[in-house]
């Protein structure tokens, strides 16, 4: 697979799906700055929460074959702005996260995500029990040979 840039607010689930995503057990820590984790990049919540940090997203956004927006199930609101996902010079899809919540409204979460992400696949998740990490994981691998 190619580099795919995880982008999403603080606490969406990022660092969890990555994790997911690479089969790797170790413990999941707060991302502080942008982590280049085998095929992935994580970037922090804040990088999407302040327009500041745009600019850095779309420069690593550089790097990668693919961008992949998260958004959490449980949030209320969007954290990314209308046509975010234009705004790359890669393929684009997105998940929505913690699916396993009681709190979990997953409809909602597709419907903000369109906001940000107009065209492109979404494929809801749950990092604790597995759902969609395997149909996340195949996307995410024709989303890179695509850009290729």
């Amino acid at each position: 697979m190619g580099r795919i840039m995880v982008i999403g607010p603080v606490g969406a689930g990022k660092s969890s799906l990555v994790r997911s995503l690479s089969e790797r057990d170790e413990a999941v820590l707060k991302t502080q700055s942008l982590v280049f984790y085998g095929d992935f990049i994580d970037t922090p919540g804040e990088y999407t929460e302040n327009p500041l940090f745009y600019r850095s997203l779309m420069a690593t956004s550089q790097q990668a074959s693919a961008v992949l927006l998260v958004q959490d199930a449980t949030r209320r609101g969007i954290g990314f702005p209308p046509g975010f996902a234009s705004g790359f010079p890669v393929p684009a899809a997105g998940a929505v996260t913690k699916l396993d919540a009681p709190e979990a409204d997953p409809d909602r979460a597709v419907a903000l995500l369109r906001q940000a992400l107009p065209n492109g696949n979404i494929v809801q998740t749950s990092a604790i029990t597995g759902i969609g990490i395997s149909e996340l994981r195949t996307l995410l691998e024709r989303l890179a040979d695509r850009a290729k």
